[in-house]
Parts: C-alpha cells; sequence; structure tokens
C-alpha cells in the first residue's frame, strides 16, 4: 500500500468515557434539586416560614450550578465535531467546573457573612422548623451524592513510581465538570449535617450561638474546596504542563541516545485525552515516525506532534 492511500485524517472528539452517563446522573440531580427548590419556596409563602424560603432560595443557588454543569455536557455533545475547536470541546466541563466554583465560593461567602452578622445580631430561630428543613435537605444531598458519585472519580497520589504510572489514566481521567457538581452537593450536605447539630444544640442546651457558629465552620470549609476546585479547573484552561506525562515523554524520547528534545509541550484536552508537540533533533538512526513508534506506551496522550530536525 502506498503511502498515497494511507488515511492520515483523524477526529477531535476528546470527551471523556463517561461523558453520556455523567450527563445524565447530573440531569437527575439537577431536577431533583429544582424540586426540592420549589417545594421549600412553595411551602415558605404558605406558612410564611423565612426558614423555608431562605433554604428555598439557597437551594436556588445550587440549582444554577448545576445546571452549569448540565449546560456544559449538553453543549460539549454538540460542539464536539466542530471545526470551531481545534482540539475539539473536552474542555468545556472544565470551564463549567470553574465557574461552578465560583459559584460555590460566593455562596460560602454569603454564609459566612450571615452567619458573622448572627453572631454579633442573635436572632430568633424556629428551632423545630428548621431542623426538619435540614433533614430533609440533606436527604436530598445523599442521594444527589448517589447518583453522582458512580461516576465521581477520587484522586490518589502514590509515590512509587510504578503505582503512580498505573493510575496515571484515572487520575487524569477525572471529570472537573462532575467533580463541580459532587462539591456542590457535598458542601450543602456539610452545611446541613452542621445545621442540625447545632439545632439541636441550641434546642435542648440552650446553646443559641452554636448556629452561627457552624455557619463559620461550614463557611471556610467550603471556601477551601471552592478554591481547590478554582485551582484544578484553572490549570487545565490555562494548558498547565502535566509533569508526569511530559517526563515519561522525554525519557522514552531521550533513553536510546540519538535524540535530544529541544521543546516539549503536553496539556490536557479533554477528562481523558492530552496533546503533545514534541520537537526533536536527532542523528540519522532517528526520524519524525521512530519518534512516533517510542511515545505509543504514552497512553495519556491522544492527539501528537512530532517536529524532527537531523543533528
Amino acid at each position: 500500500m502506498s503511502s498515497t492511500d494511507i488515511d492520515y485524517t483523524h477526529d477531535h472528539v476528546f470527551l471523556g468515557s463517561a461523558h453520556d452517563e455523567n450527563a445524565k446522573r447530573t440531569l437527575w440531580v439537577v431536577a431533583l434539586t429544582v424540586v426540592m427548590m420549589i417545594g421549600e419556596i412553595t411551602a415558605g409563602y404558605i406558612t410564611g416560614s423565612m426558614a423555608l424560603l431562605a433554604d428555598g432560595f439557597h437551594m436556588a443557588t445550587h440549582a444554577g450550578a448545576l445546571g452549569i454543569a448540565a449546560a456544559a455536557y449538553g453543549y460539549a455533545k454538540r460542539h464536539a465535531s466542530s471545526e470551531r475547536y481545534s482540539f475539539g470541546t473536552g474542555k468545556v466541563g472544565d470551564l463549567g467546573g470553574f465557574a461552578s466554583a465560583l459559584v460555590l465560593g460566593m455562596v460560602s461567602l454569603g454564609i459566612g457573612i450571615e452567619s458573622v452578622m448572627r453572631l454579633l445580631q442573635p436572632t430568633e430561630v424556629q428551632f423545630g422548623t428548621a431542623t426538619l428543613i435540614a433533614i430533609t435537605g440533606l436527604i436530598v444531598n445523599i442521594v444527589s451524592a448517589l447518583l453522582l458519585g458512580h461516576g465521581h472519580s477520587h484522586e490518589h497520589d502514590h509515590d512509587d513510581h510504578a503505582h503512580a504510572h498505573a493510575h496515571a489514566h484515572a487520575r487524569h481521567g477525572n471529570d472537573n465538570n462532575l467533580k463541580s457538581a459532587y462539591v456542590h452537593v457535598i458542601a450543602d450536605a456539610l452545611t446541613s449535617v452542621l445545621a442540625i447539630a447545632a439545632l439541636l444544640a441550641g434546642r435542648y442546651l440552650g446553646w443559641v450561638w452554636l448556629d452561627p457558629v457552624m455557619g463559620i465552620i461550614g463557611a471556610i470549609v467550603i471556601a477551601r474546596w471552592a478554591w481547590t476546585l478554582m485551582g484544578g479547573t484553572a490549570g487545565v484552561l490555562l494548558d498547565q504542563t502535566d509533569a508526569h506525562v511530559a517526563e515519561e515523554i522525554r525519557e522514552l524520547v531521550e533513553k536510546p541516545g540519538d535524540a535530544i528534545i529541544t521543546d516539549l509541550h503536553v496539556w490536557r484536552i479533554g477528562p481523558q485525552a492530552h496533546a503533545a508537540i514534541v520537537s526533536v533533533v536527532g542523528k540519522a538512526t532517528a526520524n519524525a515516525d521512530s519518534i512516533r513508534e517510542r511515545l505509543k506506551p504514552v497512553h495519556e496522550v491522544s492527539h501528537l506532534t512530532v517536529e524532527f530536525r537531523p543533528a
């Protein structure tokens, strides 16, 4: 077969293998959150309970953030093959994750400010109603976490190089869009648990001050989660180099001793995909095709560009 008969074209669809499944899970959680939100706001207006109304509108912010995640999945799928995006839409989820992290950060700020105000100026708390709301919210969040948890992969760091290589695919396969939705649900569950503890202490021990203190603690923890999520997604959006993959590429190319990498770029283009541009200066025993063969074991790289110059 001549070289003219070989098809060198390829697509640029770098969505994660669980993209559609994660999208469905997120939509279910959005629907569950919206139903809970509508129920709380409606009940709040009917009963005149400000606690129900406040929690209902608080739930609306989470519904909005989860809606961003769902919209990101839909947009990435619809435009996956669009020529407008040079490396596909694999990073749309990271953009959605970053936006959700910003919303989560603002929610934590709001909780913190409100808690400090309540600590300085205590207000009457309807312990019975508020506790019921918190328990209901916790149940909803547990169900949501179970829905999202099946698609959420936890990161594990290993000092052993062999373990690191074996887990590289799983680690880099993390879906930051799903992770952002998961963090939102867990954050809401945390506030519910802290609220239940504080409300029970306030009702039976008279520790009214514990409610705003728990709010401040929850706000700090959630802010930390939001900051971590923003850091992870921002690194992907800014094409941060994956040090592990770059090290593996350099080792495979230079180990035979007939080629040296002069310029190397490695960045993530999807939940389970990386791109690499490798510029090499080599002896007569090496060429662009042989460099490509050497790099076949690097399964994380889905889009490889090799530039070869003779020494």
